[in-house]
């Protein structure tokens, strides 16, 4: 054991368990290498080094702090098999070592077993001087789900630490608790403030897993004087998904209006169209209703959303098709690109997709070439559209729409024929496209 590889002696277990006894017996070596690595080990072995729990909760008394900090481990290690050693282990959750009492709260939570002494032992270390055992301690109880309800108040308290690292692991032990954390929803609501973003992240995570229970309040605070808390929530509601009508109301004026009468505020307007897509068809109606929204990126929000729902947002197709028709150039890309990431259940939307290919912006040519050809084989009903954008002056035009016929394939006489003048084009770019078009269209260029 002094000299021996890990991996060897693993791959000699493997092949004959039997010599997981003999690993054990070298638990009682007076040279301190032979020890420390058979209980590495065994710690490598997991479970299957249960029989040996006697021998190493003995070690965890050891006057080496070393040995007794890789015993720990490997308890950690075995899990949940382990737990007849949680009562020693909870002891050292006091050491003088902080390597020790580390690794003590981590292997509490490997274990998992959430006894009256261990939960103690944890809410302790969550008091910690030491920033790792604190973060460690709120880890381990987040292993103990529900079962930790009683270090909830610790955990509220944890909440308030300096250390962005241990308020972050207290929110999400939270989380894992469950309902029974809703006790916390005052602190939870406060930390929505806090100035590091992981911590908020964790937060909004952890008031979406109340569910129902939170929505009152959340309501309520909807309209919090801080845009970061009002962000926060509608992001929470997003997380949530819940086609409440109350949340479905705040979220449309958080859209149109930006919460406060902020009609500035992007920020919030952004998160609300995200959260209705979170939400899905549900949401769409309250979708529709913003597109006779005056100001242009409330409309283009809109149009984003739906165009993300795929199949929920069907019912929507027809209105996305009037946007192509709207005065604003970023509502007009943004009703194309809807229709595109559509796909084949937009193919209504075909000839309005034609006409917009002669649209006076580049940009609007260019997202409704891209989505005719992922609308697919309907799409060839119009193949002389798309013919006609290969004279496009703009070189992006001539090759978008090159790709969409190769996608598309139509049955047109006068395909092969355009495509092939397009090798003549002063764009390298475009040549490309229409070899590889070509190519795809089984036409093979010499």
């Amino acid at each position: 054991m002094r000299d021996a590889r890990i991996d060897l002696i693993l791959a000699r277990v493997e092949k004959d368990p039997t010599v997981i006894k003999e690993i054990i017996k070298q638990i009682d070596s007076e040279i301190r290498s032979i020890k420390f690595n058979a209980i590495l080990v065994l710690g490598e072995l997991g479970q299957n080094s249960e029989s040996a729990l006697s021998e190493l909760i003995d070690c965890l008394a050891d006057s080496d702090w070393s040995v007794c900090r890789e015993t720990v481990r490997t308890l950690g290690k075995i899990g949940n098999v382990a737990d007849r050693a949680i009562s020693e282990l909870s002891k050292l959750a006091n050491n003088d070592e902080i390597s020790i009492r580390k690794e003590v709260v981590i292997a509490l939570g490997k274990i998992g077993f959430a006894s009256e002494e261990s939960n103690s032992a944890l809410i302790t270390a969550l008091k910690d001087e030491n920033e790792e055992v604190r973060t460690e301690a709120a880890n381990a109880l987040a292993c103990f789900k529900s079962n930790a309800y009683t270090a909830i108040p610790a955990l509220i308290n944890a909440i308030k630490d300096y250390s962005w690292a241990v308020r972050t692991a207290a929110v999400n032990a939270l989380s894992e608790i469950g309902k029974d954390a809703i006790k916390a929803m005052p602190i939870l609501l406060k930390a929505l403030e806090d100035k590091d973003w992981r911590v908020r992240k964790a937060v909004i995570h952890t008031l979406s897993q109340m569910g129902m229970d939170a929505v009152p309040t959340l309501l309520n605070y909807i309209e919090h004087y801080s845009p970061i808390v009002r962000k926060s929530i509608i992001e929470t509601f997003g997380e949530m998904k819940l086609p409440n009508p109350e949340i479905l109301e705040k979220l449309s004026i958080a859209l149109k209006e930006g919460i406060r009468g902020n009609v500035l505020d992007q920020g919030i307007r952004g998160r609300a169209a995200d959260a209705l897509l979170s939400i899905g068809k549900p949401a769409i109606k309250t979708l529709v209703d913003a597109l006779e929204h005056s100001n242009s990126n409330v409309v283009s929000l809109a149009v984003w959303a739906m165009g993300k729902m795929g199949t929920d947002a069907l019912e929507a197709i027809p209105d996305i098709i009037k946007m192509l028709k709207h005065p604003n150039t970023i509502v007009r890309v943004e009703a194309a690109r809807a229709l595109g990431n559509l796909g084949p259940v937009a193919s209504d939307s075909i000839y309005a997709l034609a006409e917009a290919l002669i649209d006076k912006k580049l940009r609007v040519r260019s997202e409704s070439a891209i989505a005719l050809g992922k609308i697919g084989s309907s799409a060839s009903k119009i193949s002389s559209n798309l013919i006609n954008g290969l004279s496009d002056r703009r070189a992006e035009i001539r090759w978008r729409c090159a790709e969409a016929l190769a996608k598309i394939k139509p049955d047109d006489p006068n395909l092969i024929p355009a495509l092939k003048v397009l090798l003549e084009d002063k764009s390298e770019l475009v040549i490309t496209i229409a070899l590889d078009s070509l190519e795809r269209l089984g036409v093979i260029i010499s």
